[in-house]
């Protein structure tokens, strides 16, 4: 397939997806009481499917998850000329959240029911500057290791053309969910 054959089939699908998400629940906070006995991977579909809201996150930076499998969380994302910074290049907090949603993500699909996690370290490294005419980017995360106290994993943004824009990894802390208390969501 060509680059632009690719690129096509990635925005129809970001298209597909998105739409999907927002006539689903839209945006917003799961209610504990939605998600509870659910596994990572189990949330995370019931989003990607429209039963459970999307972040607000998404929204704000041009962004969406596109695939989920365990161990594995896919995000698409082209940048925009607001998220440029003062020197005018994507401002490196973009490529972050993009990198951190991702590899976050995937480490949540390994979430069994009653565990969550928090990202403790995220280290990126950007080596090709991204631009509003680069085209849709890919965030893939994949899970290195998870055990019952920390997780971790990898990621990288490509191109259409495979070129590699940025990488990272993270280090998550695993714990058990504290139950949720009447009214307020539970933590994580």
């Amino acid at each position: 397939m060509t680059v632009d054959e690719i690129q096509a089939q990635w925005n129809a699908q970001y298209e597909a997806v998105l739409a999907r998400m927002k006539q689903g629940a839209g945006a917003g906070l799961a209610d504990p009481a939605a998600i509870a006995g659910m596994t990572g991977l189990q949330q995370m579909q019931a989003m990607l499917e429209g039963r459970l809201p999307y972040p607000h996150i998404a929204d704000t930076m041009d962004f969406s998850l596109v695939e989920i499998a365990e161990g594995r969380a896919v995000f698409q994302g082209q940048p925009q000329l607001k998220h440029y910074n003062p020197l005018g290049s994507v401002h490196g907090g973009w490529y972050a959240t993009l990198l951190d949603s991702a590899v976050g993500c995937a480490v949540h699909t390994l979430m069994p029911t009653g565990r969550a996690y928090t990202t403790a370290e995220l280290s990126v490294n950007i080596v090709r500057a991204a631009s509003y005419k680069s085209g849709p980017l890919r965030a893939i995360g994949t899970v290195v290791h998870a055990g019952r106290q920390l997780a971790t994993a990898e990621g990288r943004i490509v191109g259409a053309d495979g070129k590699l824009y940025a990488h990272a990894t993270t280090t998550c802390l695993v714990f058990e969910v504290p139950p949720a208390r009447e009214g307020k969501p539970a933590a994580g």
